[in-house]
């Protein structure tokens, strides 16, 4: 390539403006993705780098574009954690809660100890902690804060170029470090074999004996089809009784064989001598079967019953609370027989699932049975949550308006004037936008498509115009600070769990997957949750997860507010 070409790029890149956002998504999101064994930068810190980089042309981007995406990102995050937020303020998850703030204080407090040691300005203070805790928003929530307290232009500039910088050195050790810690320091913290503390309350919450690992038997459901043995002590009982055999996970009859002739079963029939039985659970049990009831045999046209797989969204006010072996003994679940339960979503986590296991308004769970039974079931539970491309732009648009109105508003205390400003009420409006769908999913849905483009690609367009802004400086200052704040920003990430560690083992007394699980959530990283899951070998830590994690959103991103005027 020559150099009038490169002049001729450079130039049109300085003139339009919005070429440059997306070259810097694209170089952003291909360098976040290399792996570098188990570890990638990611795609945020790899649009910033991407944006320091574009940003050595001097390119001008008018701030009002950033403020359009962060908003989009802020309402999505409120709308994918609100059912979990407003869940955890009952009285099951007030522990969870309470746990998180004391986390997300811990926070606070080590970076605003940490600035103040190293004499950091408000600028390297607000992305100290957004880098060190991995809350990317806080640049945002802090640019717009800065902008509130009565500094000068120039000072205002210095301030928000310097963010970037404190984040960029702090982050990987953010993301990585958490990881690493919670994963590894944090049982030997506890005193404790992880994976043996996860097997044994797997083992606790299914019950005793047959009634085990519900989520490994449910995967590998199948069909199959026995015929009655003469000798066979089955033969006589109605279904029902055939059934009530199996508690959890469950067996069903389809349908049977009589005579040559193909019926549709109910509870009252009675299984006699000869019949072909269609029985429909997890293999290992259904191989149990042919010893008390007979011979398998191939009967495809017998097996050959329609099935749906379907996602529901938990509205029932009367199954809400209730653990699933109090559903499945509940009048509704012996009405609707043959569908089985594959997997229980919170808050975007898969969960694991035992008999002792409690559901609530705003879970998914996925359902696999005949067409007619998990219609019928879907019903009785909630709402069906089919898969659809449309999104309520209505919903989402005034919603953003509303909380951004009201964010907008601005009390003055003193000579401090306070607001949420428009990204705190955005990120509010998300928020009972989101529990608002959860317990009336009739409107406001945002596909998982959808809220993902308007999540990620709304945080890393902001992040991508963060970049460009401030590379001319981005350089300098990292030269200036760089291995001080790399030092600091391992104390800010550390501190906090430690402090989340003991307390959640001695004053709250949690189980210890929960308790790192927990952690990973107060500190919204999802990175490290996997670490915990790996190490553990086991799911339970996702159950401390979901409403740390929505309680550690809200606050995190707050205390880009809280941090400036702590700050001044």
């Amino acid at each position: 390539m020559t150099w009038p070409v490169m002049n001729w790029l450079f130039d049109t890149l300085r003139s339009y403006p919005e070429i440059a956002i997306f070259l810097t998504l694209a170089l952003g999101f291909y360098v976040g993705g290399l792996k570098f064994g188990k570890f990638s930068l990611g795609n945020v810190t790899g649009v910033l780098l991407a944006g320091v980089l574009v940003g050595q042309l001097n390119i001008t981007i008018s701030p009002d574009v950033k403020a359009v995406f962060f908003l989009m990102f802020l309402f999505a995050v409120g709308y994918s954690v609100g059912p979990q937020f407003f869940r955890g303020l009952k009285s099951d998850g007030l522990p969870q809660v309470f746990f998180a703030v004391i986390l997300c204080v811990a926070c606070l407090l080590s970076t605003f100890l940490a600035a103040k040691i190293a004499g950091y300005s408000i600028g390297q203070a607000a992305g100290l902690l957004s880098g060190a805790c991995t809350i990317s928003a806080v640049l945002g929530v802090a640019s717009d804060t800065i902008g509130q307290i009565g500094l000068s232009s120039d000072q205002q500039k210095a301030m928000v170029d310097a963010m970037p910088v404190a984040y960029a050195v702090t982050y990987l050790y953010g993301t990585a470090g958490s990881a690493w810690f919670l994963a590894s320091i944090g049982p030997k913290l506890l005193g404790v074999n992880l994976a043996k503390e996860c097997a044994d309350y797997e083992a606790k919450m299914g019950g005793a004996g047959s009634e085990g690992d519900q989520i490994s038997a449910y995967r590998r459901l199948t069909t199959r089809a026995y015929q009655v043995g003469k000798d066979s002590k089955l033969a006589g009982k109605t279904i029902a009784e055939f059934e009530s055999r199996f508690k959890l996970p469950r067996v069903f009859i389809l349908r049977l064989r009589q005579a040559s002739k193909i019926v549709e079963t109910n509870p009252q029939m009675v299984i006699q001598s000869g019949d072909v039985l269609g029985l429909a659970g997890p293999r290992e049990t259904l191989l149990k079967v042919e010893a008390d009831l007979g011979p398998e045999v191939e009967d495809r046209e017998l097996l050959d019953v329609p099935i749906q797989i379907l996602d529901v969204v938990i509205t029932n006010k009367a199954i809400a609370g209730k653990t699933l072996l109090e559903i499945r003994n509940s009048e509704v679940a012996q009405q609707v027989r043959g569908v089985f339960l594959r997997k229980l979503i919170r808050s975007g986590q898969e969960m694991p699932f035992n008999p002792g296991t409690k559901v609530d308004r705003g879970d998914v769970v996925q359902l696999v049975g005949p067409v007619q039974a998990v219609e019928m079931a879907a019903k009785e539970l909630g709402y069906a949550d089919r898969a659809t491309e449309k999104t309520d732009v209505v919903f989402m648009g005034l919603g953003i308006v509303i909380g951004a109105l009201i964010g907008a508003l601005t009390l003055h205390v003193g000579k401090v004037p306070l607001s949420l400003s428009t990204s705190g009420g955005a990120l509010m409006a998300g928020l009972v936008c989101g529990y608002l769908r959860a317990v009336n999913p009739t409107f406001g849905r945002i596909p998982a498509p959808a809220l993902w483009v308007f999540n990620n690609i709304g945080l890393t367009a902001f992040i991508a115009v963060v970049g460009i802004s401030c590379g001319p400086s981005f350089v300098s200052g990292l030269k200036a600070a760089g291995l001080s704040l790399f030092l600091w920003g391992v104390f800010v990430t550390t501190m906090p769990f430690v402090v989340g560690i003991f307390i959640g083992k001695y004053l709250f007394k949690m189980h210890p997957g929960i308790v790192l699980g927990a952690c990973a959530g107060a500190r919204t990283t999802t990175a490290a949750l996997g670490a915990i899951q790996d190490e553990a070998q086991s799911k339970v830590p996702a159950l401390g997860y979901t409403i740390t994690y929505a309680v550690g959103n809200v606050l995190l991103i707050t205390w880009g507010v809280v941090i400036v005027l702590m700050m001044k």
